[in-house]
């Protein structure tokens, strides 16, 4: 489990102007992550765009990062949805021997009990040969995974062994740190309160924007770990206005207008997403120009 304590990333599919995945701008952001202080990286999750990729697209993208990591990060695979025999079923079939751990997202749309997600994380447990991450994002799956739930969870599955906790409420990952085993991971899955999940007791972040800045949003994490509170709250108000931006108008889009500015990708997105609007990759450039100059005058 120490594989996934500090910043673990939630990579895009990089789509060429056709919307084509683009295997080489994939290659160069994977490159760029583990040459910038990330810790794991997290393929197939919702910044992926995975619900609009077919299933040999997946598997091109997994290829693609598998190839490219050469066994130097761990990885995480996202397979979840609302179809808990369907998901298991998935888990049973999936060749996950480059992998680490499986990020799993609470049912979405079927809106089911706490009764119904400790019932769907005890099926997909039983299946895994690989430990589970869950992934709590109330703001996508319209059920929000109360404390006492994922309490349940890791107690009685020794294979699900963290949660993605992306509810937006520091109280409520307060009151999970309070109940959880020491040892069971507490991982943001809000880059906004990440620092201060961290100095509460978490133990990192699962981060779409440290895709953007890797360098420095790894050195806040690593310095909220050690408790260098003033050093990584620098940091954390520095980046701040581009966590604001890259949501402004949905993820991934924003993310991926800020890695085009870093010649990393293109912005294009895929139906029903739209790529960021003018004013919003204005700014969005306008910030990473800021960035890259304070960046160059301290290494000077």
């Amino acid at each position: 489990m120490e594989s996934f304590i500090g910043t673990g990333v939630a990579l895009v599919t990089p789509f060429t102007r056709d919307a084509a995945v683009d295997v080489s701008a994939l290659r160069s952001i994977v490159r760029n992550q583990i040459e910038n202080g990330i810790d794991y990286l997290v393929v197939l999750g919702t910044t992926a765009e995975s619900a609009t990729l077919t299933k040999q697209e997946k598997q091109l993208v997994i290829d693609t990062v598998v190839s490219e990591n050469k066994n130097r990060l761990p990885l995480v695979l996202g397979i979840g949805g609302n179809n808990t025999l369907g998901i298991a079923g998935e888990i049973q079939q999936a060749n996950l021997e480059a992998f680490q751990a499986i990020l799993s997202v609470s049912p979405y749309y079927n809106k089911p009990t706490q009764e119904g997600i400790y019932q769907h994380y005890k099926k997909l447990s039983e299946v895994s040969p690989l430990p589970i991450i869950v992934y709590n994002v109330p703001g996508r799956t319209a059920s929000n995974i109360q404390p006492q739930t994922i309490v349940r969870l890791a107690r009685d599955f020794k294979n699900i062994i963290g949660i993605k906790e992306a509810a937006g409420d520091l109280q409520q990952a307060m009151k999970m740190k309070a109940l959880l085993p020491q040892d069971f991971l507490l991982i943001s899955g809000d880059d906004m309160i990440t620092l201060p999940m961290v100095l509460a007791g978490g133990h990192g972040v699962i981060s779409v924007i440290a895709q953007g800045f890797p360098e420095q949003f790894s050195k806040m994490v690593r310095l909220g770990l050690d408790r260098k509170v003033d050093e990584a709250y620098a940091l954390h108000y520095r980046i701040a206005p581009s966590i604001d931006m890259i949501y402004e108008e949905g993820n991934p889009a924003g993310i991926k207008a800020l890695l085009q500015k870093k010649g990393l990708c293109q912005d294009t997105v895929r139906l029903p997403l739209v790529k960021a609007s003018e004013d919003l990759t204005r700014r969005i450039a306008a910030f990473v120009e800021g960035m890259e100059q304070e960046v160059a005058i301290n290494r000077s």
